[in-house]
């Protein structure tokens, strides 16, 4: 299955990088390019991606307000906050919004290839300096609505980082059925999206940290 990516930076040089770079691989099909929040949210709409890489410091519509939108109003769509800065509310931010995932524009190609394909599948990935940080920073949600025994084993296996698939697999159910209780799961801890899930299992010690096998 091809994973169809968008683009989002107001640099020419990196989308063209990131657009060469990607386009090798056969596994990717950049179907476009974005130059600020509102045009990604605007194309997001228009295109279906898979995946957005989100750049965060953006003209018109900053890349942590597009990515809420985005999670919002597409929820298949998954977001990869790409960014130069790592600092606590960037990084807070991005996830708060319901970015997957975190990285930094200095990250290795194969660690970027690796992120895309996770996000694609559901997979939660984050650099280890990003999830120290928000372990600091995000609070587990006050009194959320109790999730079932069978959603909180969903739960506990997205927090090690399996992907729906996987899941589905493990538990012997539809990878439908899968998506039903990841989306349950979510309305009831009231966030956005799977990484502030898994930070929650870890929180109340579901798993002892995330990615756990």
């Amino acid at each position: 299955m091809t994973i169809r990516v968008l683009i989002a930076d107001d640099h020419a040089v990196v989308r063209q990088g990131l657009k060469m770079f990607l386009s090798l691989n056969s596994d990717f099909e950049i179907i476009g390019e974005a130059t600020n929040g509102a045009e990604a949210l605007r194309m997001a709409h228009q295109l279906n991606p898979d995946v957005v890489l989100m750049d965060l410091l953006m003209p018109e519509m900053d890349g942590i307000t597009a990515t809420a939108a985005i999670r919002r109003e597409l929820p298949d769509t998954e977001v990869i906050a790409l960014t130069s800065v790592l600092e606590d509310k960037s990084v807070t931010g991005a996830i708060r919004a319901g970015a997957i995932g975190y990285l930094l524009k200095d990250t290795e190609s194969d660690e970027l290839i690796r992120a895309i394909k996770a996000a694609a599948n559901g997979q939660v990935q984050l650099s280890p300096k990003a999830a120290a940080r928000l372990m600091r920073e995000i609070r587990t949600p006050e009194s959320p609505e109790a999730l079932t025994d069978r959603e909180t084993e969903v739960l506990r296996l997205l927090a090690q980082g399996k992907a729906n698939k996987e899941i589905a697999a493990e538990l012997v159910i539809g990878e439908k059925t899968v998506k039903t209780h990841v989306s349950n799961i979510l309305s009831k801890l009231n966030v956005s999206s799977r990484t502030q899930a898994a930070l929650y299992a870890v929180r109340i010690g579901l798993v002892e940290e995330l990615g756990e096998q």
